[in-house]
């Protein structure tokens, strides 16, 4: 804090200066309202923290137990330890008998939205008018407006009568009653505080998840792992004929990897007499042997995947070639001819089983392509779900081409795909030699290829059906691959499925969870070939052995199918006669947990005698091996080439190998590897890798003391123990990386032993925590870097996480048995609570309803039930779900005493590391962090240290290594945040998260110190930074994970009070507020410092100061507020209220007002950012076509905010604000483009600024509000306009049509650049982008880490919501817009309370009223409006000369507002709009005895809302007036004035204007006849200037919504042409406008706006000309919005001549700002006419259509006939189109007809009750003096008053005929007014005809076609293309009634009627052009080709030379007549050849 010397120094400093002082400070830190320097400590440095536990010591609550009291202090049971059992997925353990194992279970999180959804459950649905009227517009439809019997305009009588029989709305109590202003404050404010939502942001979407740094999903229990699924069911298996049983195999085998990628699953589909063959061998069938379906998973798809099914029979005498033989001939159904052979091969078969049932021999196989079953490109075959895919995997294939078998990976997906049945018909036979995996794959390869050499072969044929299809998450009856029951199995009696164990295709990182111990034997091959003797049938058999008797063979072998469960022994398929078989045999054992030397594999190989003979034994022994398992400790695996020995091994064989040569043993070939056998494991038991053997084996050693110890070739002895334990640490890190992985578990619990219990050699204690520590370390990140694809957003391996949170434990002094141990502080609940980590709840709340708020409690529940003994249970839900105590049992006896402990041991060794240690523990700091974290509150509980007071419970040494290291880290970061940036995000969120943690540990004053360490590191870094932005990211993050702390609240101890700061400064803020407006300055001092950032504010609330600072510092508009960061700021602040207001400790709302109290610094920091804000009033107007049927006034889109005062949409101009005040701040422009913040920030900013609003006390934002200046006062009621606009309800109709663009992605895409352009994307998304790019787990479905995917999945899934969902959305939406206006209008009421007290009112008054005035004008509920009518009146009542004698404007909008309401929909709106606009007559009639003024408002409202509102109901309205009508009536007090009388005049007259709207409502979708209508009532109110103005500004509204930009520009030119005559009248001003006349060039039609008639009323009137728009400023802004129309219409040119008539008025005004601007647009607006006239980019104006309408059911339209003006390029058919099918929908279908041709139409010959259309497209016609004129494509297209279209005839009445009798009539018609007009059709009013003879019609053809010519041969840059068809069409000999005939007909004979020389003469003179335009182009053609057109340009000569050969004689026959007496005649028909050829 300053001294106080200095501080009484700074004081006198402001007495003397305190200008100069003010003028220095805004220089230094921005704007004076906010000074940065606060209390004389800058933001931007961090103040000393308070001293917690001294005060929360010292400041003993003094509050009764209750809601606040839960403010004062942390509960009792922040911190719990409670152990998860571990979930067994199997009935039994899966676990070898004699061991004890724990078992877990843990939390699940629910997802963010889901939450929000659950909160948003009941809401009341708010009516809305928008919804309302879309309701009732669906109903009806079909229902017309009732015409009022045509009764003519002013008929009095009928009007008043209608009004007097309709009735009025119910009247308000009260109304008329006079109360006094405070009773009546005092009841409006009770009335608004009903029913109220109490959560705000529960309504409002919720935290981008992609910002929620601080969200820690809880890691995912250890599971075994396990891929993508799929189910195999065998259904059937039929061949040709039945004789003997077959047996059948599957398995999955990856082509490209040569890898079997799964186990075999075996199956038997054999019938029951069949199987009954076998009887005899098979006693016991075990039921896990039956299964026909298996469950297969695949962890790597790809699409070189097969299913491979083999077939094996019943060994039998001969090959297999003969023994498949029948099967391939044999046929049942040809039983007749085979009888006897099937019978004897029956036979044959019976008699094979009942001998050699044991034995099996190869028979068939055949493969299964799996990406023809999945990818649903291959879905042809499938289509019918039974198809015969005829050669199972060919045909499909050949069909789909080869082409797709290079398909990606990603084209695999096996989790989804349509389940497909299969009949697969062919099957190969085996073949003997070619038998092995090897040999497979080939064959496989083979397959894919076209020309396979499978397919030369002969088929077995058979068919068998299979089913394939994603396997369900958990089927029942299911057998795990070591046939336990996998859950849920509710009968064990049912057929199961199998598990099938996979073998992935490569490495996959899972830890070993459940116990596994199996082995796997696959006999490969067999040389035989040198032993003598009978060796050709060779069976090997295999034996598990315990020892080497042979009663020792272990039934450890699974059965195959319909057998035992487990063998004693299993024999491979036999070949028939091969002394050298290769197999494909796969022997499955589960092997015991604790092997010993003498274990081993037994293989003894027989020879079988296949024909039974006498004397011969069915099988021979010819030899034996075997393998002994153990070796050192190590269980032997992999290829094995054994020797054969010939006799029995002898005794005490098995712990050799059979390598050794032992004396007398005779072998096969001389001791030569003959047998080939592969052995592998799947086991949790043997890690099969020696630096882990060696390391687990050497702390075996040391736990058992069990020296000495031979370990391979070296003896560990007490001596070299500890060199060796200590390099096999260091070993560690070459082990396999897969390996650590699974044995990952063991591995750290072993190394974390080490470190707390040094072990005790020769009574030494041998300090290991070093290696351990860095053994640990590497290992860590060794694991990290390799499987970067498995992490969560903050860089932590999950399996890492999930070993901490579920497997770590600390030892204690007694070895419990391994169990999990789980501290869920750091991340179980929090995340539960999603919504952010600071949302828990403490269990100790007693108040808490029964119902679960947290999944935690849930789980509790459910413990509860289970009958837990919870006496002693101290559960919290905070930390996860309950369980008893005896958690971590205590040991009485063993007094915990932890030798060391681990989070010292491990702070120590950080600290102390160097170099690569402590780069790899930097790397992964959260691994250390959170271990620490976890041991701290293990050691807490496990000595019962958890009640003692904080500062006692660790040792100060801890402490200083925990600062110390806290340091370091943070200059760890500042230094290197640019260099490695990824690694300084992850460094960054940890230590952030470790404080976080030690907040509930440890000294909570020290944690702020740490903090403020942090702090201070990385602002000394950002002075000198270059590049701050990403430096303040972090500190963002930073902050936002330390606050998202449970107890955030009650860390910033929210009930302290304010102590103001020690030295008398006052806040400089306050001192430089310009006179203060109200109150004296005696005003406490208290309550500023709590709203702004002073330094007891930041001091006390030390958190939130760190908060609000950081957001305050980002919004500063001349700070570094990059646009990422401003989201990162905002969404931190958000994310923190959601969780404040879904907290249930803080639904109390005394408990929410101390709450809110951290947070009223935002007030002020929102009111500074004001002109960063998005502006969300020109977003309406960008959406009203959107949104809203009812274009808005607001809305209309290009009457923009400052137009019609009728339509005056928001009052305030244009850019917010900026005209409010402009002349007290000047905020530049620019700058404001610097920093502005996206729509997305400034929503969520705002929301936020609500929050506070709603939910602080009132008594205090009222005493700050009184503080105020008026500047700031005027600041907060813009913040406050803005937010009506922001949250304003968009409806049901908006909703369902951008249901699918989530508001949330409208991310801004300034943001993102600005990302790409400072490279401050986070590292985090950078990595966990790349992560997804190289997953080591494909593209497996875990979507966990894959955190974007997740989300943005989330949003665009969601295209098509439901029905229910659009609609609860629209309710919530509904909600908000309601809670949000009530807060504004709670706000308001703030304000108004002291500014009744204060004399500077009036300048704030207006802005209230302006802003309860736009809250009006949007979509509002009737709930909000009911309010804010009272809070009008209210206003109105204390304060009429407000509107009364200032500003018109107020009171025109007021009125318009009123009167749009008294028209609603909603009843209840309507009572209160009629009443408030009765009480606002009765006061105006008050103050003035004469209510001239409203009457004119409230009349020119009512043109202005009918005119404008699509939706609007004059039925309602009539409610309305009939409601103010009853007023007047019981008014008693005002009963004898001439009040009444007035209001029923004005009444009478309003109720007219209705009259004539209905008509309206009639044509409301006839678009033409709308606008007519509105034209005729503009023209009605010639004579009042007003409503005149108010019509045609109407009129411009509806052309721009309908996009006819260019009648919009001249409704407004002829707007401002009547407001020039007006003002001419009343002022003779130089350099305005003389009226009308000057605005002609713009358009001729504008002279009818000429005030010339009688009854023009004289300006000078009360009341007329009122409107805002009778001015000079008037005229202005509308002319700019005339050339902005005509801007949007690409009417260039007209810009210019309105621009003509401003300029005069800006030089005028010497407004040179404003004369650059025009002067900028002219410049735009002539580049563009020059940049389309020379880049030939021709601008589309209209296209017209002449439309008659025959029939008396068109009414006043019969008979006439109009030109419409259509968009450019419409089709004549798309017009008929649109209005047949809009006049059939009016009159009926069979009613409509078209006339087809335009020929005249005959009345008579018309059917009388049919309605017809005739349609004729039009183009504009000029005369030849005309063109001269029109030069440009803009003057041919602009000012058109007559039309031309032509009608083919002939003199016999067919419309087209041969040339010689080809007739043209061409028709001109004249329009009333000139195109472009106001309107965009135009009766015709004149009509005349030209007919051609038929040589004029082929003069016009030849001129038509030679003009083509021309413009093909002369355009730039060539087109060759075009040109050819031109020429082709003019040349080629085929071309019918080309231009030959054309000469043929009319040239060959010199015509009889001399009238037709001068024709002929024309004609022969166009043929001579043409020619020379062939010839031309021909000649550019050939420039133009290239070689390969060389002969088609030939054959065009060649028609070229033949067409002018025929022409030459027609051509050159003058008529003698036409050249003998006029010689000069010729030049004259050339010139008017030309003439016509230019036309």
């Amino acid at each position: 804090f300053v001294s106080v010397s200095e501080s009484f120094c700074f004081l006198f400093l402001f007495r003397t200066v305190a200008a100069e002082v003010r003028k220095q400070v805004s220089r230094d830190y921005g704007s004076p309202q906010l000074s940065k320097k606060r209390g004389g400590l800058p933001l931007t440095d961090v103040v000393e923290p308070v001293d917690f536990e001294e005060y929360v010591s010292s400041h003993a609550p003094g509050v009764e137990p209750g809601p606040l009291r839960q403010l004062m202090e942390f509960p009792q049971d922040d911190l719990e330890l409670l152990q998860l059992d571990k979930e067994c997925t199997t009935l039994e353990p899966p676990l070898p008998e004699e061991e004890e194992y724990q078992r877990y279970s843990t939390t699940y999180t629910p997802h963010n939205s889901e939450r929000q959804r659950e909160r948003q459950r009941g809401l009341v649905k708010q009516t809305f008018e928008l919804d309302e009227a879309a309701a009732a517009e669906r109903q009806d439809d079909q229902r017309r407006s009732v015409s009022l019997d045509e009764t003519p305009r002013g008929s009095w009588a009928s009007s008043i009568f209608d009004l007097k029989n309709s009735s009025p709305d119910a009247l308000l109590p009260s109304v008329l009653e006079r109360t006094a202003a405070e009773d009546m404050d005092r009841r409006n404010t009770e009335a608004r505080q009903q029913g109220r939502h109490s959560d705000l942001l529960g309504l409002y979407p919720p935290p981008d998840e992609d910002e929620a740094v601080e969200r820690c999903s809880v890691p995912e229990v250890p599971k075994e792992h396990c891929g993508q699924r799929i189910m195999v069911k065998c259904l059937s298996l039929k061949f040709e004929i039945e004789i003997e049983p077959i047996f059948g195999t599957l398995a999955l085998y990856d082509v490209k990897e040569k890898k079997k990628i799964s186990e075999n699953f075996y199956f038997d589909l054999n019938s029951d007499p069949m199987k009954g063959l076998l009887k005899p061998h098979t006693p016991h069938v075990a039921i896990s042997t039956l299964a026909r379906s298996a469950i297969l998973s695949i962890t790597y798809p790809s699409p070189d995947i097969f299913l491979v099914i083999k077939l094996e029979k019943v060994l039998q005498q001969g090959d297999i070639g003969e023994c498949c033989e029948p099967y391939m001939v044999m046929k049942e159904s040809d039983s007749s001819k085979h009888k006897e052979k099937l019978e004897k091969l029956r036979l044959q078969a019976e008699q094979a089983c009942s001998r050699l049932g044991r034995f099996r021999m190869p028979f068939a196989w055949t493969a299964i392509h799996l990406l023809n079953i999945v990818s649903s490109v291959g879905g042809l075959d499938r289509l019918d779900p039974d198809s015969d895919s005829g050669h199972g995997t060919w045909n499909e294939r050949k069909k789909k081409g080869f082409e797709r078998m290079s398909i990606g990976e990603d084209m695999c997906n096996f989790a989804t795909f349509r389940p497909a049945t299969l009949t697969v018909t062919n099957f190969f036979k085996q073949e003997g030699d070619r038998l092995s995996d090897e040999d497979l794959y080939k064959f496989l390869a083979d397959m894919r290829r076209p020309s396979s050499v499978l397919r030369r072969l002969r088929p077995v044929t058979a068919q068998l059906k299979i089913d394939i299809s994603p396997a369900p998450d958990s089927p029942h009856y299911c057998l795990s691959p070591e046939l336990l029951h996998v859950k849920p199995y509710p009968d064990l009696r049912v057929r199961p499925t199998k598990e099938v164990l996979e073998f992935p295709a490569r490495d996959v990182y899972t830890p070993h969870t459940t116990y596994r111990n199996l082995l796997y034997v696959y006999p490969q091959s067999l040389n035989f070939s040198s032993r003598q003797g009978s060796v050709r049938n060779i069976a090997v058999k295999v034996q598990f052995m315990a020892g080497e008797d042979l009663s020792q063979a272990l039934p450890v072998i699974f059965g195959k199918s319909s057998c035992a469960e487990f063998m004693k022994e299993a024999y491979t398929p036999v070949i028939y006669h091969n002394k050298s078989p290769e197999f494909y045999e796969e022997m499955k054992m589960k092997i015991p947990a604790n092997l010993t030397d003498n274990h081993h594999l037994l293989f003894t190989f027989y020879h079988i005698s296949c024909q039974p003979k006498q004397n011969t034994p069915l099988e021979t022994p010819v030899g034996y091996t075997w393998i002994p398992l153990m070796q050192h400790g190590r269980l032997r695996t992999g290829s094995f080439s054994l020797p054969v020995s010939v006799e029995k091994p002898p005794p005490s064989y098995s712990v050799l190998t059979p390598d050794v040569s032992l004396p007398g043993m005779k072998w096969v070939d001389n001791h030569k590897g003959v047998f080939n056998v592969e052995v592998t494991a799947a086991s949790s038991v043997h890690t099969q890798d020696p630096h882990l053997d060696k390391f687990f084996t050497l702390v075996y050693v040391l736990e058992e003391y069990s020296f000495p110890f031979r370990l391979k070739d070296v003896i560990i002895t007490e001596a070299n123990m500890e060199g060796e334990l200590k390099a096999s640490m260091a070993a560690l890190r070459g082990a396999l990386l897969d390996i650590c992985v699974r044995f990952l578990h063991q591995l750290l619990n072993k190394l974390i032993q080490l470190i707390v219990y040094p072990p005790v050699i020769a009574g030494q204690i041998v300090n290991l925590g070093r290696a351990a520590f860095e053994a640990m370390a590497l290992l860590v990140n060794q694991i990290h870097k390799n499987l970067e694809g498995n992490q969560d957003q903050h860089g932590r391996n999950n399996l890492l996480a999930s070993y901490i949170h579920y497997c770590f434990r600390l030892p204690t002094s007694y070895e419990m048995p391994m169990q999990y141990a789980t501290l869920s502080r750091a991340t179980a609940r929090p995340s539960s609570l999603h919504l952010s980590r600071s949302k828990s709840i403490s269990n100790s709340n007693p108040d808490l309803a029964s119902t679960p708020v947290s999944p935690d409690e849930e789980v509790q529940r459910i413990i509860g039930s289970k009958g837990i003994d919870r006496s002693h249970s101290w559960v919290n839900s905070a930390y996860a779900p309950g369980g008893s105590r005896s958690v971590l049992r205590r040991n009485p006896n063993s007094s915990c005493d932890l030798k060391q402990l681990l989070h010292e041991e491990l702070a120590l060794q950080w600290v102390v590391s160097t170099s690569t240690v402590r780069e790899a523990a930097l790397q992964q700091a959260w691994f250390f962090f959170q271990l620490m974290t976890k041991s701290m509150a293990h050691h807490l509980f496990l000595t019962s240290k958890l009640d003692a007071p904080r500062r006692q419970r660790f040792p100060d040494r801890f402490v200083d290594d925990i600062a110390a290291l806290v340091c370091a880290i943070s200059a760890d970061i500042a230094s290197r945040y640019h260099k490695d940036v990824e690694l300084v995000e992850r460094l960054n969120s940890s230590l952030a998260f470790f404080l976080n943690d030690l907040l509930s540990l440890m000294d909570r004053g020290f944690v702020f110190n740490l903090i403020r360490t942090y702090y201070k590191q990385i602002a000394n870094k950002l002075h000198t930074t270059q590049n701050p932005s990403s430096l303040n990211a972090l500190r963002m993050d930073f902050t936002r994970i330390v606050c998202s702390h449970e107890h955030y609240v009650i860390l910033n101890l929210p009930c302290s009070t304010l102590s103001p700061p020690a030295s008398p400064s006052p806040s400089t803020s306050s001192t430089t507020s310009q006179s203060s407006a109200f109150s004296s300055v005696a005003q406490d001092q208290g309550v500023a410092t709590m709203f702004e950032l002073s330094v007891p504010f930041r001091h006390q609330h030390f958190l939130s100061g760190l908060l609000l600072t950081e957001l305050s510092l980002i919004l500063d508009p001349d700070g570094e507020g990059v646009f990422f960061l401003h989201k990162k700021a905002i969404s931190a602040v958000h994310s923190l209220l959601c969780s404040h207001d879904a907290d249930p400790r803080y639904s109390d709302p005394q408990v929410r007002a101390h709450v809110a109290q951290l947070y009223l610094p935002l007030i002020p920091i929102v009111m500074e950012t004001l002109h960063q804000l998005h502006d969300f009033a020109d977003s309406r107007v960008r959406h009203a076509s959107a949104y809203t049927d009812d274009a808005d006034p607001d809305g209309s889109s290009t009457i923009s905010q400052s137009v019609a005062m009728a339509i005056a949409g928001s009052p305030l101009p244009h850019r917010l604000g900026s005209d409010l005040h402009s002349d007290i701040e000047c905020v530049p422009q620019a700058g404001r483009q610097s920093s502005s913040l996206s729509a997305e920030c400034s929503r969520t900013l705002l929301v936020c600024f609500l929050w506070v609003l709603k939910n602080a006390d009132a008594a205090l934002l009222e005493r700050w509000v009184s503080d105020l200046s008026v500047l700031q006062i005027n600041r907060l009621l813009d913040l406050l306009h803005l937010c009506v606009s922001c949250f304003e309800y968009k409806g049901k109709k908006a909703l369902e049509r951008i249901n699918s663009l989530t508001f949330k992605k409208s991310q801004d895409m300034k943001a993102r650049l600005e990302e790409a352009i400072l490279g401050t994307i986070g590292a985090r998304q950078e990595m966990v982008r790349r992560c997804r790019e190289r997953s080591p787990y494909g593209s497996q479905e875990n979507v966990r880490w894959r955190k974007n995917v997740t989300h943005w999945r989330q949003n665009t899934d969601r295209v098509d919501k439901t029905k229910a969902e659009v609609e609860q959305e629209s309710v919530v939406d509904g909600n908000l817009a309601t809670e949000a206006s009530l807060i504004v209008l709670d706000t308001l009421e703030i304000i108004v309370k002291t500014v009744v007290a204060s004399e500077l009112k009036e300048s704030v008054l207006g802005g209230v009223l302006r802003v309860l005035l736009h809250s009006m004008a949007g979509n509002q509920s009737a709930l909000f409006l009911q309010h804010c009518f009272t809070t009008q009146r209210a206003l109105v009542f204390k304060f009429p000369e407000m509107l009364f004698e200032e500003d018109t404007e107020l009171c025109a909008d007021l009125c318009l507002r009123l009167l749009r309401h008294c028209s609603s929909s909603v009843g209840s709106v309507r009572s209160h709009a009629s009443a408030s606009l009765y009480l606002l007559m009765r006061q105006n009639f008050e103050i003035g005895n004469n209510f001239a003024r409203v009457k004119m408002q409230v009349t020119m409202s009512l043109s202005s809302l009918v005119g404008t509102s699509q939706n609007f109901n004059e039925e309602h309205l009539r409610h309305s007036l009939k409601t103010i009508l009853t007023y007047a009536e019981e008014d008693l007090e005002l009963r004898d004035t001439p009040f009444p009388e007035q209001v029923q005049d004005l009444v009478f007259n309003l109720h007219m204007i209705l009259t004539d709207t209905v008509k309206m409502k009639e044509h409301q979708q006839d678009p033409e006849m709308l606008i007519d209508l509105m034209y005729r009532i503009a023209k009605g109110y010639q004579n009042s200037p007003d409503l005149r103005l108010t019509w045609l500004q109407n009129m411009a509204g509806k052309h721009s919504e309908r996009g006819n930009h260019a009648e919009a520009a001249h409704c407004l030119v002829h707007s401002a042409a009547l407001v020039a005559e007006y003002l001419n009248m009343l002022e003779d001003c130089r350099y305005l406008p003389i009226g009308c006349v000057t605005f002609q060039n713009i358009s001729s039609n504008v002279l009818e706006e000429s005030a010339v008639s009688d009854d023009v009323l004289s300006p000078e009137e009360e009341g007329i000309c009122a409107g805002k728009y009778f001015s000079e400023s008037g005229l202005v802004g509308l002319l700019e919005q005339a050339a902005a129309s005509f801007n949007m219409a690409a009417m260039y040119e007209a810009i210019n001549e309105v621009y003509k008539i401003l300029l005069p008025i800006h030089e005028a005004n010497r407004d040179f700002k404003k004369l650059a601007t025009v002067h900028g647009k002219l410049q735009d607006a002539f580049n563009k006419v020059y940049n389309q006239v020379s880049g030939h980019v021709q601008r589309m104006f209209g296209t017209y259509f002449r439309v008659g309408f025959y029939g008396c059911r068109f009414g006043d339209l019969d008979e006439q006939e109009f030109v419409y003006k259509e968009p450019s390029i419409t089709k004549l058919a798309e017009i008929s189109h649109r209005l047949e099918e809009f006049y059939s929908e009016r009159f009926g279908d069979e009613v409509v007809e078209i006339i087809k041709d335009s020929n005249p139409v005959d009345k008579s010959k018309l059917d009388p009750n049919k309605a017809y259309l005739q349609i004729t497209y039009v183009e504009p016609y000029f005369d030849t003096y005309e063109l001269k004129e029109r030069i440009t494509y803009f003057d041919k297209n602009y000012n058109l008053r007559t039309f031309m279209y032509c009608t083919p005839f002939t003199l016999d009445g067919r419309a087209h005929g041969d040339l010689h009798e080809q007739y043209k009539r061409k028709t001109i018609l004249t329009t009333s007014h000139a195109f472009p007009y106001i309107k965009t059709r135009i009766n015709v009013i004149h009509k005349e005809e030209i007919i051609l003879v038929p040589m004029e019609v082929a003069i016009e053809d030849m001129q038509k076609k030679t003009q083509e010519l021309a413009f093909a041969t002369n355009q730039d840059p060539a087109d060759s293309k075009m040109l050819q068809m031109v020429l082709q069409g003019c040349v080629g000999t085929t071309v019918n009634q080309g231009p030959l005939e054309v000469a043929q007909v009319f040239l060959s004979d010199i015509p009889d009627d001399p009238k037709l020389f001068r024709h002929h003469n024309k004609l022969r003179l166009c043929f001579k052009d043409f020619t020379k335009r062939c010839e031309d182009a021909l000649r550019k053609n050939k420039a133009l080709i290239g070689p390969d057109q060389k002969e088609y340009h030939r054959e065009l000569e060649r028609n070229y030379n033949k067409l002018k050969e025929a022409l030459g004689p027609l051509i050159n026959r003058k008529i003698p007549q036409l050249y003998r007496a006029l010689p000069a005649q010729t030049t004259q028909t050339q010139r008017s050849a030309l003439c016509w050829f230019f036309h």
